[in-house]
């Protein structure tokens, strides 16, 4: 873990922990959070896409890189692949949100289409692979993507002290896999648990049935979270005593746009399966200190779910004159300021 973040400290940005007094007095705790919204591509995925790029040997790098994506994971390896001057393929889902193809596509890597289901998604990555001899960089069961991922829990634990708990967002295990193996590295109590969404519960269910639980077709708007858990991620979550946390989409929206009024930040809705899960169970997290990764902020603007028609106000939710919730300089403040430009 230590290797992969001074490997990756050159090109990664160390992103800010923020915090707010009225989300610690709404969730009955102390919430530190990791704003990973803020990383290169605005997404922790840099991190990992980073690392397994730049532990590349130069003969094995000149033949570039493949992957499949959703979206972050693709522009991350894209990113990644340009600033070591290598080709990057990626192979996307039908339906995946049209302004993650379109950063893919900025960074400069070659897509390649395919039926949005896992099972296609690695076929047409294994063709890809075939016919230009690149190397797999797997969106989440790879160990150096893996080691990426756990470095935004090193910083959160280096500048927010001590905590209770670590909660990230959980799809294919990836982030949550590397979160564990930082956070055990420096004390082995310290619990781990992974937010997923109700109708993208596979791992949910592998951890209760204890057997690799692939045939759940995912239906949740959180895009990032659709993909299957991993069979390396499942068992390093099996080792690290991680536990599964559900969340429904409504919980994850609602706490979308808390994130936006209290932090002031605009995050993916997988991101918001975080602070969801901490308000959905205050029988674990109540009174204790608790890191939580914000994994991402690509989102369609225009199409965020709480918005009204355009030109359309809904003045009857909201009194004139009186504001919802507290405002101003006391509501949110940092663990250290800085300026995030």
């Amino acid at each position: 873990m230590l290797a992969a973040a001074a490997r990756i400290a050159p090109f990664a940005h160390r992103t800010p922990v923020l915090r707010s007094f009225s989300l610690d007095e709404l969730a009955g705790a102390e919430l530190h959070f990791k704003c990973e919204n803020f990383q290169r591509i605005g997404a922790f995925k840099f991190r990992g896409a980073c690392n397994a790029v730049w532990a590349l040997d130069a003969a094995t790098a000149a033949r570039g890189v493949v992957t499949h994506s959703s979206g972050n994971h693709g522009a991350a390896l894209a990113l990644a692949a340009r600033g070591r001057g290598i080709p990057a393929h990626v192979v996307v889902p039908e339906g995946a949100v049209a302004s993650k193809l379109a950063a893919i596509q900025a960074y400069g890597a070659t897509l390649h289409r395919c039926a949005p289901t896992i099972a296609a998604r690695e076929a047409k990555a294994a063709e890809v692979q075939v016919m230009t001899g690149a190397s797999l960089v797997h969106p989440y069961a790879d160990p150096f993507v893996i080691a990426g991922q756990g470095t935004a829990a090193l910083e959160l634990l280096a500048e927010a002290g001590p905590l209770d708990a670590l909660l990230t967002p959980l799809g294919g295990g990836g982030l949550v896999c590397g979160t564990a193996l930082a956070a055990h590295g420096r004390d082995p109590d310290l619990a781990v648990y992974g937010a997923e969404p109700e109708g993208a519960a596979d791992t949910y269910q592998s951890l209760r049935q204890g057997r690799h639980v692939t045939d759940l077709v995912p239906d949740t708007v959180c895009d990032g979270l659709r993909g299957t858990v991993g069979e390396i991620n499942l068992a390093l979550m099996r080792e690290h005593r991680v536990q599964a946390l559900l969340v429904s989409d409504a919980q994850t929206l609602a706490a979308m746009r808390l994130v936006w009024e209290r932090l002031k930040i605009i995050v993916e809705p997988s991101c918001a399966t975080v602070l969801a899960a901490v308000l959905r169970n205050p029988d674990i997290f109540a009174g204790r200190r608790i890191g939580l990764i914000l994994s991402g902020g690509n989102v369609d603007l225009a199409a965020l779910p709480w918005q009204f028609p355009r030109g359309r106000h809904d003045h009857r939710r909201q009194p004139r004159g009186r504001p919802r919730h507290r405002t101003g300089a006391g509501l949110l403040r940092r663990v250290q300021p800085r300026r995030l430009g």
